[in-house]
């Protein structure tokens, strides 16, 4: 099944996130409306991909590891774009609070990914599903980082700094999200080793 439909979706985001790149540092003043544009269709297929595997009853092994790697990836270098960008610095409340909520959403992305890995060769994946709030927080990230990448006014609403609130809601949800993920792992990681 790895040329699937829900899968064809899912190498899309993978390969829109280079394009990403691009297109935030085209010389050209509409740069960031194309960033934004191209960040906003990888989000829908983040969407489509599971959709379509449901709908077609298509679900595999290997999608369910493609689909939240392609998330993580394209969430990230939208992330390494913004805290990489004078402009951005410019306009964030704190610099340096911008940045370290951009290492704590990456970082937790590491973290739990690890997690997830262990407990599955714990034989305990399911303990570490994904919650609702970390739904809550992948929502937030979502809606956040176009604001951001636009950093310009949308019918007189500044929604970069919209953008910004989301993107420190996220961060503390990522936070929350992730203490709930090791409360539930806790007792198989300072359990025996089952080897």
């Amino acid at each position: 099944m790895l040329l699937s439909l829900p899968n064809l979706v899912t190498y899309l985001r993978i390969i829109l996130i280079p394009l990403l790149v691009l297109a935030y540092y085209l010389p050209h003043r509409h740069a960031h409306v194309l960033a934004m544009s191209i960040f906003i269709l990888a989000a829908l297929t983040d969407w489509l991909d599971g959709y379509l595997a449901r709908k077609l009853d298509q679900m595999s092994r290997f999608g369910a590891f493609l689909d939240p790697v392609a998330d993580k990836l394209m969430i990230a270098a939208a992330l390494i774009l913004l805290v990489s960008d004078e402009n951005v610095h410019a306009q964030v409340v704190d610099t340096r609070l911008f940045s370290i909520v951009v290492l704590v959403i990456i970082g937790r992305e590491i973290a739990v990914s690890a997690l997830r890995e262990w407990m599955a060769e714990a034989g305990k994946r399911s303990s570490v599903a994904v919650s609702i709030i970390g739904k809550l927080k992948t929502v937030s990230q979502m809606v956040a980082i176009p604001f951001l990448l636009l950093d310009r006014p949308v019918l007189g609403v500044d929604v970069f700094t919209l953008g910004e609130g989301l993107l420190y809601l996220a961060a503390g949800l990522t936070l929350w999200s992730m203490m709930i993920y090791l409360r539930a792992a806790w007792p198989v990681l300072v359990g025996p080793d089952p080897r």
